[in-house]
């Protein structure tokens, strides 16, 4: 091949090199074929009008790039999702009207509850964040004996299980409950409600056996702190009817990881994993 047919190979390569880099930035940067979707208040019926804040504006006006007209999904927790069409009044400012029903409420309370202790912000935040996205219905922190934190924003944690549900395209957004004591919290725990705790010690059979073995739907799992338990509070669990000790592997986990670990299970055992997304389950 002669140098000025070599030097056509390349250029043509290159073209053909950006006009495939060109379609794809096209691609990446156009709508995706589900709505966004936001979290609001107000309560959601046909017809209805939902002024936005100008967070919310912005968000869909400036950063997701929606025009006048757009469709875009909202929910509220207790009616449902919505489809309604944005109507822009300003430069970050828009409302929303009502249209349909896309998907309907699910039952209350249904989906996993994740009792946990207290942990640094970050790490709270992220448990949060991930127990939203996994299903979980009920988060209750508590305080235990090692727990490193005696405050929590339980107006963040709310925030933060908001936006988790907009992505994961939740209808409904888990119940946060008040920073309780350990022994409190049990205290009220249902009994007809299975509790896994991954056993410390190492003595206890992996959950991938003993949760097989379960006939129940309904679970929990609490998740210590760092360091673990202390003894009493592991006497005071091993006391209890409803609690059920599980190894979640070989290794030591950070309290974080965990709580994604022993959901994980939970749900694909006992839960609703075997939904589809497009279903009517918790987290779908």
């Amino acid at each position: 091949m002669s140098l000025a047919s070599s030097a056509r190979a390349v250029d043509t390569l290159l073209d053909s090199s950006f006009i495939g880099l060109s379609t794809m930035t096209e691609q990446s940067s156009s709508p995706t074929y589900r709505p966004p979707r936001l979290f609001v208040e107000g309560d959601l019926a046909a017809g209805v009008i939902i002024p936005l804040n100008r967070e919310q504006g912005r968000y869909l006006l400036t950063v997701m790039r929606r025009a006048a007209g757009a469709q875009i999904h909202l929910f509220n927790g207790r009616d449902g999702e919505w489809a309604s069409t944005l109507v822009q009044t300003g430069r970050d400012k828009a409302v929303l009207q009502l249209s349909e029903q896309t998907r309907q409420q699910p039952p209350s309370g249904q989906g996993p509850w994740l009792m946990f202790s207290a942990v640094k912000r970050s790490a709270t935040e992220f448990i949060i964040e991930k127990a939203t996205e996994l299903g979980v219905s009920r988060l209750i922190p508590v305080r235990s004996r090692r727990s490193n934190t005696e405050r929590l924003n339980r107006d963040r944690l709310i925030r933060i299980a908001r936006e988790s549900a907009e992505q994961s395209e939740r209808v409904d957004v888990p119940e946060i409950m008040e920073l309780t004591p350990l022994a409190d919290a049990l205290e009220v725990w249902p009994n007809d409600r299975l509790l896994i705790v991954g056993d410390e010690t190492g003595a206890a059979p992996a959950a991938t056996q003993r949760l097989q073995a379960c006939d129940t739907l309904s679970f929990g799992l609490l998740v210590g702190p760092e360091g673990g338990f202390a003894q009493d509070e592991l006497d005071a669990l091993n006391q209890l009817d409803f609690v059920l000790k599980v190894g979640l592997g070989p290794r030591v986990l950070r309290a974080e990881t965990a709580a994604i670990v022993g959901l994980t299970l939970g749900q694909s055992i006992l839960g609703d994993f075997a939904t589809a997304r497009g279903g009517a389950g918790i987290g779908n």
